[in-house]
């Protein structure tokens, strides 16, 4: 995983694990790795990853055991809420991109309606993974 400098990194990563999460990869109710684990993994400290899981378990993405670990959420509905809540910041991304470049709501509608089907956008582009 690549860091952008302009935010912490403790921040980016509450937003990878979501990602993880939303798409899958970590499963509802499932183990999370532990910490010194994902910090080898991302190559970060381990309080920043004890700081993100601190701020998921505050969001109520995921719990801890006392001496079994962390555990995301089998909240099913919160999980959709999450994942509804990063579609909606890419969609108002892509409003915002095509209102700057004067793109009417008819033509960017019939792009993504375009694209939506297109053989090249599989799940892969952004959980990591094959569909």
């Amino acid at each position: 995983m690549e860091f952008d400098t302009s935010s912490p990194i403790w921040l980016q990563l509450v937003s990878e694990f979501s990602r993880r999460i939303v798409a899958g990869e970590w499963e509802a109710g499932g183990k999370i790795p532990g910490v010194r684990e994902l910090a080898l993994q991302l190559g970060v400290n381990p309080n920043t990853v004890q700081r993100a899981l601190s701020e998921m378990e505050r969001d109520g993405l995921c719990r801890s055991e006392r001496t079994a670990g962390r555990f995301i959420t089998d909240d099913k509905h919160r999980i959709a809420e999450l994942r509804r809540a990063l579609v909606t910041d890419a969609a108002d991304e892509y409003i915002r991109v095509s209102r700057g470049l004067r793109m009417d709501n008819t033509d960017a509608l019939a792009l993504i309606d375009e694209r939506w089907n297109r053989r090249d956008f599989t799940q892969h582009d952004y959980t990591g993974k094959e569909a």
